[in-house]
């Protein structure tokens, strides 16, 4: 049920949550509306409602046993387009994100700060992409992302998240793997 597109959102985007992990990001669940544009591609947020609707029509217990495989593996659905994921405190002790610091299959390069905005380059491997990110970090519970990528498969990947902090309590959603 899980189209490429989906996927290579759900791997980019724990890749760019790393970028707002410095200072002053409170711990909780966290709900990323995102929108990214393949050219050529159907829209991510008609393949995500496709989705939604998919998964209503599941049985009771296969749509359970689908919320709990995504939630195993630190993704929960929010509204609309939006996907849920759980930081723990853990997730965000760290400094800044460096230079050569990996998050998921993606490394980060050419990293630099000013004020509250992160530049860089990433290249990832699962999906195979590579491009500039600029995350701003708008306070403790909100930041924004934008990213251009480009994917030998998919061609240029435009990507925003405007990312906020829902609740302290992540409930029955597992922290993203690391």
């Amino acid at each position: 049920m899980k189209t490429p597109y989906v996927q290579a959102t759900a791997a980019l985007f724990v890749a760019l949550t790393a970028t707002a992990h410095a200072q002053s990001v409170q711990p909780g669940l966290w709900e990323i509306q995102h929108d990214m544009r393949i050219p050529g591609q159907p829209d991510i947020s008609a393949q995500m409602a496709q989705m939604r609707e998919q998964m209503k029509g599941l049985p009771p217990e296969a749509r359970k046993m689908m919320e709990q495989q995504m939630g195993s593996m630190g993704i929960g659905m929010g509204e609309g387009t939006a996907l849920r994921i759980c930081l723990a405190p853990e997730d965000i002790k760290d400094d800044v994100i460096r230079e050569g610091d990996t998050e998921g299959d993606c490394t980060f390069t050419k990293v630099s700060r000013s004020g509250n905005t992160w530049r860089g380059h990433m290249v990832c491997t699962d999906p195979p992409s590579q491009g500039d990110f600029t995350t701003t970090l708008h306070g403790p519970a909100h930041y924004t992302t934008e990213a251009t990528l480009t994917s030998p498969e998919h061609g240029r990947i435009d990507m925003k998240t405007d990312a906020r902090r829902i609740s302290g309590d992540c409930g029955t959603l597992a922290k993203t793997p690391r």
